[in-house]
């Protein structure tokens, strides 16, 4: 092929080259990317998009990338963190919102995306979805079982609320309080609807609980807020708030909104009050009320008392109408005294009057008497001592004495000195009866039947041997009998 037919070639050449009268240089895939990211800035700078949130994840850095879809597509977004920290909701898979931003291209994967300025929730039937969804999770994790509930104290001392300080329901709590039992309150100013409320009720809560020492603590929390939309009452259904309350160790009453208003504080609360009027009524009892209460049973327990005294006094009234008269009952007894009187009188007449027969049926004449007397002097007479019988009784006890004696004899320690035994005594005359007893005394004196001899052991430096004087056969005689009768 010819070469100049190639060159002219423009859409099948090797080489690239302007055609003649081109003045639309080629871009690069920034330039192009550039100017399509500027495009799309410009056609779109503000935009409001809806639908169903996808693929929700936030970056360590506090970014927040989603995606948005309906039934047909779906477009990246990113909401930075400063936004993202300003959100009154959790985003959360499955949540159909309305997102507010500008179109923008990412070069990088040549994609488009929507940077996400504000984020809504999408109708009141989403935000009731996204509620129930949130009641179901909390659900599963027990932060609504009834074993949770604590009861409440009858009479706090100090009682702590969470509310807002400017609106009404500050204002309906102490009014309540004081017309029904006046009591010490804590309030701790919040924010209860908007950006930021959820978060400032939480750390109240929590701050109570952690209250110091030296404070009073608070017997109960009332977290309150008057009636409003769901919108406005949503810092209650938050999933911080809802911990708060479970987490609280201070019996809770969640007073938020009317009657007819719900939100999740009021599950995890110990007691939920359809207005915080309600709440307050329930925080503490009716002084009077209770005053005329105590002062019933103070008289019931008065007549409880003085029952049993009345009921005793007239059982005691019946008894004794019914008892018969002392005289009735001592008649019959003073009648049978008479007539035992009169027997005792008739009886000792009669016993004196056998007593005389007896006594003069025993009557003795003299002669009888004397021959008696003549008797007993003649017995007297034949009993008197003799000296053989003295005689007798003298010789017995001197058999007994001498028996006595050779009982000694035969007992005496000192007797066995005269067929040559000794005795061992130490230097106080005590007697030693082993062998190494002696050994241990300094020095000892051996008995024999003509004195003492000191003996020294063989350790002293010398021994010395001094005969005693030998005791007279009189002073063993002595010694014999004092340790016979001693």
């Amino acid at each position: 092929m010819p070469a100049s037919s190639f060159d002219n070639d423009a859409s099948g050449g090797l080489v690239a080259r302007s055609a003649e009268g081109d003045n639309a240089a080629p871009l690069s895939i920034t330039e192009i990317s550039t100017m399509l990211k500027r495009v799309v800035e410009d056609r779109f700078g503000f935009v409001r998009l809806r639908g169903e949130l996808s693929g929700v994840k936030r970056a360590a850095s506090g970014h927040l990338y989603c995606a948005l879809k309906d039934e047909k597509a779906v477009i990246d977004g990113v909401m930075w963190r400063g936004n993202a920290g300003r959100l009154g909701f959790l985003p959360e898979d499955g949540i159909e919102v309305v997102a507010t931003g500008k179109l923008t291209t990412y070069a990088g994967r040549s994609k488009y995306q929507i940077v996400i300025d504000s984020m809504e929730i999408a109708g009141e039937g989403a935000l009731l979805a996204l509620l129930e969804k949130t009641r179901l999770r909390l659900e599963k994790e027990g932060l609504f079982a009834g074993e949770r509930k604590r009861a409440l104290p009858f009479l706090p001392r100090t009682i702590a609320v969470v509310t807002s300080p400017t609106g009404a329901v500050i204002r309906d709590i102490l009014h309540r309080l004081a017309d029904r039992f006046p009591s010490h309150v804590l309030v701790w100013p919040v924010l209860v609807q908007g950006q930021g409320s959820a978060d400032q009720v939480a750390a109240a809560i929590r701050g109570f609980s952690d209250l110091p020492q030296h404070m009073p603590r608070p017997d109960i929390l009332i977290v309150a807020r008057g009636g409003g939309s769901i919108e406005d009452l949503w810092g209650f259904n938050e999933e911080v708030v809802v911990r708060a309350i479970a987490d609280c160790p201070i019996p809770v009453i969640s007073a938020v909104g009317h009657e007819t208003d719900t939100t999740l504080a009021d599950f995890a609360a110990d007691r939920r009050a359809p207005t915080p009027t309600a709440a307050a009524e329930m925080a503490v009892p009716v002084r009077a009320e209770l005053s005329a209460t105590i002062e019933d049973l103070a008289y019931r327990k008065k007549r409880a008392i003085g029952r049993p005294v009345t009921l005793g006094r007239e059982r005691l009234d019946v008894r004794l109408q019914r008892l018969p008269k002392p005289e009735a009952l001592l008649q019959p007894q003073v009648q049978k005294l008479d007539d035992l009187t009169d027997r005792l009188r008739r009886g000792l007449k009669d016993h004196a009057a056998k007593g005389r027969e007896r006594l003069g049926a025993l009557r003795m004449p003299v002669s009888v008497l004397q021959r008696g007397l003549r008797e007993a002097e003649s017995k007297l007479a034949a009993s008197r001592l003799t000296q053989a019988v003295i005689g007798q009784r003298a010789a017995r006890d001197a058999e007994r004495f001498a028996a006595l004696e050779r009982l000694y004899q035969s007992l005496d320690p000192k007797a066995p000195l005269q067929r040559g035994f000794v005795l061992v005594k130490d230097a106080d005359g005590n007697l030693v009866r082993t062998r190494k007893g002696a050994a241990d005394l300094p020095g000892f004196g051996i008995e024999f039947v003509d004195g003492v001899l000191d003996v020294v052991p063989a350790a002293a430096s010398s021994a010395s041997v001094k005969p005693r004087k030998r005791k007279t056969a009189g002073d063993e005689t002595k010694n014999r009998q004092d340790d016979l009768f001693g």
